[in-house]
């Protein structure tokens, strides 16, 4: 069986506008009503009896009327219509007030449909703008005027949010558009590479032997970034693993194995302890110094530090190098960003967006600074449990003292 649809929001408040008059009205109405009926004639309240009335009429038509009776019965006479009167006025007071309120509930209602209409004007224009967005189209705004209210508030937090939207879906079709660039670039070395050997008809053992390399390296390129891809979206999910750990130990590590050619290396390694996943911060630290060494001056020099701040621990790794400037330092966390000449070097530009996102997973953020004698400074801050640790221990030790209180 089909549910009859529910009234508007509008008719629903136009509705409770009237509804609330009505009751007030109607108490007004109740109140005057009693305070009228309590005014009570002056003289004795109850029904005289017939042989008095009877006596009245006869002092009256007498020769030789009682005067003192003659008081008591145009005092009673009196009486008797000052009541009437009083009923009459209660009767007259009931019905004009009855259709009095009446009407002014119906106006009630006709005034409380229109400021229903002008008070809900801005959610039918949010409404508006919500089915005007789209992902193709997410430029319409509500932009409200007037004054500051909790409507004015939504609309600025629903235009707040319609920008968080566009800037994210734009960001997400330049990174899908490079993406597929970055895909396609190994298949095309691959193809042009067969493609120049199966054309040859004389092609030698060597050929092949030389198109199985570049094959094998357009493959590896394209293994290297598939994986970072996977780690983006892995690192979407949100993190998965809680290990506390020191980020000096993990650099320590990560030097160890590094290939770090001719270029100098300085390390500053305090104990900074986070909580996380070792493996993605293992490759957050082994990205920051493959782009220390990479993008690096030949036989410069690479500093490596960690430290615990308060509340947080960071890591830092800085490099010589070209300058750069602070606009392009701002855009090193960008998905396939590379500066200057840097798309001379290898690579995908997705190395600092990895550090990036499991600096921002972990609770953390990542900032480039450039160097003012040339070279990247770049610092990543993690969230420490260092200190709710430390709270949770005193907790726990003050616990009994208050017990044994």
């Amino acid at each position: 069986m089909r549910r009859p649809p529910r009234p508007t929001v509008r008719a629903r408040l136009t509705l409770l506008y009237a509804g609330l008059f009505a009751v007030c009205a109607a108490i007004v109405v109740a109140v005057s009503y009693i305070l009228v009926a309590r005014l009570e004639p002056q003289g004795q309240g109850e029904q005289a009896p017939a042989s008095f009335l009877a006596r009245c009429r006869s002092e009256q038509l007498g020769a030789h009327p009682n005067g003192r009776l003659l008081a008591k019965c145009n005092a009673y006479f009196q009486l008797q219509g000052a009541r009437h009167q009083r009923d009459v006025t209660l009767s007259h007071l009931l019905q004009y007030s009855l259709i009095t309120l009446a009407v002014v509930i119906a106006l009630a209602a006709v005034l409380g449909w229109i400021a229903a209409g002008r008070a809900l004007r801005p959610v039918h224009r949010i409404t508006a703008a919500a089915r005007a967005a789209s992902q193709r189209n997410l430029s319409a705004r509500v932009a409200l005027r007037g004054p500051r209210d909790e409507l004015q508030e939504l609309a600025e937090t629903f235009d707040e949010m319609l920008d968080r939207l566009q800037v994210a879906f734009e960001g997400q079709k330049r990174f899908i558009a490079n993406a597929s660039h970055e895909l396609r670039t190994p298949l095309a070395v691959m193809r042009a590479t067969v493609d120049v050997v199966l054309d040859n008809p004389d092609s030698t053992p060597a050929d092949l032997r030389g198109m199985a390399i570049d094959i094998r390296a357009a493959v590896d390129h394209a293994e290297h970034l598939i994986g970072a891809l996977l780690i983006l979206a892995r690192n979407e999910r949100g993190l998965t693993v809680h290990e506390e750990f020191d980020l000096a130990t993990v650099a320590e590590d990560v030097l160890d194995t590094a290939d770090l050619a001719d270029h100098r290396v300085h390390t500053t390694l305090e104990p900074a302890v986070i909580s996380g996943d070792p493996v993605l911060v293992e490759r957050l630290v082994a990205n920051l110094v493959d782009n220390a060494v990479r993008y690096n001056a030949a036989s410069g020099d690479v500093w490596i530090s960690t430290r615990t701040v308060p509340g947080s621990s960071q890591l830092s790794v800085a490099n010589t190098g070209p300058l750069i400037s602070s606009a392009e330092a701002d855009s090193v966390f960008q998905p396939f960003q590379r500066l200057n000449d840097r798309t001379s070097h290898e690579g995908f530009g997705l190395g600092l967006t990895i550090v990036a996102s499991i600096a921002a997973v972990h609770g953390g953020a990542a900032t480039a600074c450039p160097r003012d004698d040339g070279g990247l400074s770049i610092t990543v801050t993690i969230p420490s449990l260092r200190s709710y640790a430390d709270d949770a221990r005193i907790q726990q030790i003050e616990q009994p003292a208050v017990a044994r209180k």
